[in-house]
């Protein structure tokens, strides 16, 4: 490993910075939004983005996490998988969405080819005088004489 310059910060921004950089590590950040980044790091200690700078052993500390663990945390690694999952269920109600269009499509088409065949039976049946419709009577109701 490389020499490190020492640190030139106080020991209290050393602990608040060590803090900050456990809290993001273990996926419960305080004032961020969780990810691995420097920018959250100085922002969850509350210090500047130059005091961190100079605690050049933390910053060693951290790109050595980040190398070995990756910039994954726990709550990023959840939010994919739910993000995932979302984008299968998506994907689904997308083609289901597309095969009831279809069906619709179908069932429209079919409707209108019975409106229009009714429509030319009833000007058929007005054109046919002698074309008269009666009622039929039930079986059970006809008399025997």
């Amino acid at each position: 490993m490389t020499d490190v310059p020492a640190d030139q910060v106080s020991p209290k921004t050393a602990a608040a910075l060590r803090a900050a950089m456990t809290r993001l590590f273990e996926g419960r950040p305080q004032r961020t939004d969780g990810r691995l980044t420097k920018e959250n790091l100085y922002k969850e200690a509350q210090v500047s983005r130059a005091t961190m700078n100079r605690a050049h052993t933390i910053l060693a500390e951290w790109d050595a996490h980040l190398a070995t663990h990756g910039k994954t945390t726990p709550g990023e690694a959840k939010r994919d998988a739910t993000i995932e999952a979302l984008k299968k269920r998506l994907a689904k109600k997308t083609r289901d969405c597309t095969l009831l269009e279809k069906k619709l499509k179908a069932a429209q088409t079919a409707i209108a080819a019975l409106y229009h065949d009714n429509q030319a039976l009833r000007q058929q049946l007005d054109k046919d005088a002698s074309a008269r419709v009666s009622p039929l009577r039930p079986r059970g109701s006809q008399r025997r004489r």
